[in-house]
């Protein structure tokens, strides 16, 4: 089973704070995203030069309460825009379940469009140690969101993953994510990403 980064996403109380963030973080241009029915949230969206994007996301304030958490705990989120989550593809959703421990959810399927997707959400919104683990996804169909944005300039030079057990959540990824990009430290949990852009190298928190 082979774990791929797939792209990051920034939370913010709304998706306008939470585009600013990463625009004013990479001088990057957002581009618009849509809205996630089965959650009630909505996007904006950049590409990177890497095969990897950007991800804005928030709660859609005019849309009705889902009859679950929503995802990336993004029913507790308070505060300034920051980068929240960490994706992964994988190509069996089921199987990368099956062989990891248990907390990264649920399979649930989703559509934004014409893009078709499953996600493992837990029932509680929350990823194991502390929302710091990846979010697990599987895409189906050929069409991904990186095939509607524009290329952009910037690549990620590194993701940080901090948190207290981050070497035990390494160990446990280690035999499925092979990315020399991402790296785990001790510390308060959290994200940080490293980028190398045309104005120079940024790093979006």
């Amino acid at each position: 089973m082979k774990l791929e980064l797939d792209h990051i996403a920034v939370a913010g109380e709304t998706l306008q704070q939470a585009t600013d963030h990463v625009a004013h973080s990479l001088d990057v241009a957002m581009q618009t995203g849509g809205e996630h029915a089965v959650f009630h949230t909505h996007n904006t969206l950049s590409g990177l030069g890497d095969g990897l994007y950007l991800e804005a996301i928030a709660i859609n304030p005019d849309a009705p309460d889902p009859d679950r958490a929503r995802w990336f705990d993004l029913d507790h989120f308070s505060g300034a825009a920051r980068l929240t989550n960490w994706i992964c593809r994988c190509d069996d959703l089921d199987a990368a379940l099956e062989v990891l421990p248990q907390g990264f959810g649920r399979p649930v399927y989703i559509e934004r469009g014409d893009l078709r997707w499953r996600m493992a959400v837990p029932e509680s919104g929350v990823l194991p140690y502390d929302n710091c683990a990846p979010a697990l996804m599987e895409w189906l169909g050929d069409l991904r969101p990186l095939h509607r944005l524009r290329p952009g300039d910037s690549r990620l030079k590194g993701l940080e993953v901090r948190h207290p057990n981050a070497f035990d959540m390494a160990a446990m990824l280690a035999p499925h994510l092979r990315d020399p990009r991402v790296t785990f430290t001790e510390g308060h949990p959290g994200l940080s990403a490293r980028f190398k852009t045309p104005s120079g190298y940024r790093t979006l928190s």
